[in-house]
C-alpha cells in the first residue's frame, strides 16, 4: 500500500503477511479522499477509523495534515503494526485495542469523519449496527460524516441516515449523515 497525498507522498508501507486484514485499494482510496477534499480541511478534522486494520486510511489522514486520528481494531497484531508505523512516521495517530461494537457503545468522543472497514462477510445487521451505534451514541460532530466499505454486493441504502454510495472496483463507500430533516 502506499500513502496517495500530503507530507508523505509516494511512501510505500508493507504490513506483515500474517495480519488478518484486506486493505483499501490506492484506487478506492484515491477516490474516497477526492470526495472528502471537497468536504473537509483535513487539519482541522478528527477521525475515528474502526476495523482499522493496517491504518491505511489513517496514514493517509496523517499525511493530509490531520492530527487526531483513533484507530479502533481487536487484533494485537494490527494495533502493534499501526503505532510502529505511526512511530515510524511521527504521525499522531492513537490506537485502542478493542471490539468496535463494545467500543462504539461506550463512546462518548465526537468525530468530523468516521471511517469504518469491517470485513465484507458482514450480515447487513452487523453493518446496519455500525451506523445505529454511531448515530444513537451521537459520536459524529456537527455536519460529520460516516463511511462504510463494503462489498459492491452489499446494499446499505436501507440503513438509517444513509445519503449515497460510491463504488470503485469490488468496493463500495457508503455515507451516512445526518440530513437537515433529521
Amino acid at each position: 500500500m502506499r500513502i496517495i497525498s500530503g507530507q508523505y507522498k509516494s511512501r510505500k508501507i508493507v504490513a506483515p503477511k500474517n495480519l488478518p486484514v484486506r486493505p483499501t485499494t490506492d484506487m478506492a482510496k484515491e477516490g474516497l479522499f477526492n470526495i472528502l477534499n471537497n468536504h473537509f480541511y483535513f487539519d482541522e478534522v478528527s477521525v475515528l477509523d474502526l476495523f482499522a486494520g493496517t491504518g491505511n486510511i489513517s496514514y493517509e489522514f496523517a499525511s493530509r495534515g490531520s492530527e487526531d486520528i483513533l484507530c479502533v481494531d481487536e487484533d494485537f497484531g494490527c494495533i502493534k503494526f499501526i503505532n510502529q508505523t505511526a512511530q515510524t512516521f511521527k504521525m499522531p495517530i492513537k490506537t485502542i485495542k478493542s471490539d468496535v461494537f463494545k467500543f462504539l457503545e461506550k463512546a462518548s468522543l465526537q468525530f468530523h469523519i468516521i471511517f469504518a472497514d469491517p470485513p465484507y462477510a458482514f450480515t447487513l445487521e452487523q453493518f446496519s449496527a455500525i451506523s445505529e451505534l454511531v448515530f444513537q451514541n451521537k459520536l459524529l460532530e456537527d455536519e460529520g460524516l460516516l463511511i462504510i466499505e463494503h462489498a459492491k454486493q452489499t446494499d446499505l441504502s436501507s440503513s438509517a441516515y444513509y445519503s449515497y454510495s460510491k463504488g470503485y472496483g469490488g468496493s463500495v463507500f457508503s455515507f451516512f449523515e445526518i440530513s437537515e430533516n433529521d
